[in-house]
């Protein structure tokens, strides 16, 4: 099974080394304290705004030989369809990974939207469908579905967006969507379908995934914890005669010794008001509650390779990498890692090379 490398696109704000304040890189808003020192104009003035940075990340990972972008879904930050769109012409190669709820209305007007943006494209489309968040926060969005509900919504959602896709005259009729006679024909027919990565860590997520998604992502654990969960998923898949790749979200934090990268990790963790104990479970490098709640790997460049060639036996095929700040962490892991890690996974392919 091929292994992909994903690289994650903040949309509502990025961090700076050595200043974890989290921040909308590039752009001026009011009440932002100066990016420089007191005195020191910025010549920027307001000619650019946070796309441009998004735009130098997106061509960062390209250029470092990242397999694709995830672009996250941040509701106070940019839609993640529309930044899919905007870095799209300035990559070549980056499969385009937009994230978002199952709440963004038509599965028909979806799908129609993935269709164009497939021929745009040439295929580097995929959907990362969530839930959403907590009940109170998804009623402010205007989405009052039960908790009990979001999964099935999910199911239809996907059921109806490949239907339409798929085959002319297409009808269904759910608990949540309705077609009758629909389907794409013409030139918006017979179209790469995007794919669907989905996740979750309960017993109807795994099932869910097991019936549909071409990808589950799990969040950061160590190993003796996701083994298990890897085993399940694939069994399940298996059952419904289907294959199912499995992916890790982890944030990395990978400098040329051990001794630099537990620094760095401790002087962000005390900036960004989270600091702690850097409690180790996997080898001395996987940190818990790093960052925003989130798991990360510290090393050095051949710790923090050894641990993702250690998932990757496992059974991870799609590696969701993230480090602050984005942009040029996006250079380092892809110069010190990515190359290490590919070579160690894929030997024959590099001697062709």
């Amino acid at each position: 099974m091929t292994t992909e490398f994903i690289w994650q696109l903040p949309t509502s704000g990025d961090g700076r080394y050595g200043d974890a304040v989290h921040a909308r890189r590039g752009e001026r808003i009011a009440g932002d304290r100066p990016a420089f020192t007191a005195g020191v104009s910025d010549p920027r003035g307001t000619r650019f705004n946070y796309f441009d940075y998004l735009h130098q990340i997106a061509r960062a990972a390209d250029l470092s030989g990242f397999d694709g972008l995830q672009i996250q879904n941040d509701f106070n930050g940019d839609d993640s369809w529309i930044v899919a769109g905007y870095v799209a012409r300035g990559t070549r190669h980056l499969k385009l990974i937009a994230e978002f709820d199952a709440s963004w209305g038509s599965a028909v007007y979806a799908a129609k939207n993935a269709v164009s943006f497939q021929r745009a494209t040439g295929g580097r489309l995929a959907w990362q469908i969530g839930r959403g968040s907590d009940a109170a926060q998804r009623s402010r969005n205007g989405d009052d579905a039960a908790d009990a509900d979001l999964l099935p919504r999910i199911e239809e959602f996907v059921t109806v967006a490949r239907g339409v896709q798929t085959s002319a005259p297409y009808s269904f009729q759910g608990r949540f969507f309705e077609v009758k006679d629909g389907g794409f024909r013409g030139p918006l027919a017979g179209n790469p379908l995007p794919p669907v990565y989905l996740s979750g860590d309960t017993k109807e997520a795994y099932q869910l995934s097991a019936r549909l998604a071409d990808v589950h992502v799990l969040a950061a654990a160590p190993l003796s914890v996701l083994r298990p969960a890897i085993s399940v998923l694939q069994d399940q898949a298996a059952a419904n005669g289907r294959s199912l790749a499995i992916g890790l979200r982890i944030d990395v934090l990978a400098r040329e010794t051990e001794q630099e990268a537990v620094r760095d990790a401790e002087r962000y963790r005390s900036q960004s008001g989270n600091a702690g104990e850097g409690v180790s479970e996997f080898k001395d490098s996987l940190w818990p509650d790093f960052s925003e709640g989130r798991t990360a790997l510290v090393g050095s460049y051949a710790q923090v390779t050894q641990s993702l060639a250690e998932y990757a036996d496992a059974g991870i095929s799609s590696f969701f990498l993230s480090a602050v700040p984005h942009l040029e962490e996006a250079y380092r892991i892809g110069e010190h890692v990515l190359q290490a890690l590919r070579a160690r996974l894929t030997p024959a392919g590099l001697k062709a090379a």
